[in-house]
C-alpha cells in the first residue's frame, strides 16, 4: 500500500484525530474542541492511505524560531510497523520552517527508538527542567 503526508490543514480528518487521540495514555477524554484548537495553532502533518483516510497524525507546537515541542504522534492500528511515524517525523524536522530551531523536545513513555532513529536523545540534563504537569485535566 502506499501512503501521502500532508501538511495541508484542510486534509487533516478532525473525528479521526480526535477518536484517536481521546483514547490514548496521554490525552483520555481530551474534548474535540480542544484537539480543533490545538490543531490550529500548531504545525501539523497526516499520513493518508490510498483510499484517502487518515491513518496517522503528528504535530508540532512552536515560535518557527527558537523552539518546537513534538506532539499527538500517532499511526492507527493496522498500518504500523512501516515507518510511517518516523517519515512524519523527519518531514516535519526538514519542514522549511523548523530550520534553524535551538531546540526540539518531546514526551514519550513508548516509543523512544523511533524517536532515536530522527535524532531525538534522553535530556543531558533533566535537572534544568521542569514542568506544571496536569495529566487529569480532561477528566470530569
Amino acid at each position: 500500500m502506499s501512503y501521502r503526508l500532508s501538511f495541508d490543514h484542510a486534509d487533516q480528518q478532525l473525528d479521526v484525530i480526535h477518536a484517536y487521540l481521546a483514547q490514548t495514555y496521554w490525552s483520555p477524554g481530551i474534548p474535540r474542541e480542544t484537539v480543533a484548537k490545538a490543531i490550529k495553532g500548531s504545525l501539523c502533518i497526516g499520513v493518508f492511505a490510498e483510499d484517502g483516510a487518515q491513518v496517522g497524525f503528528a504535530r508540532v507546537i512552536t515560535d518557527r524560531a527558537t523552539f518546537a515541542y513534538l506532539a499527538d504522534v500517532f499511526i492507527v492500528d493496522g498500518h504500523g510497523g512501516q515507518g510511517l511515524a518516523q517519515k512524519m517525523v523527519r518531514a516535519l524536522l526538514d519542514h522549511s520552517e523548523m530550520q534553524g530551531l535551538r531546540r526540539w523536545m518531546l514526551a514519550t513513555s513508548d516509543a523512544h527508538g523511533v524517536y532515536e532513529k530522527c535524532g531525538f536523545t534522553a535530556l543531558a540534563n533533566p535537572d534544568i527542567m521542569m514542568e506544571i504537569n496536569r495529566p487529569d485535566i480532561y477528566q470530569g
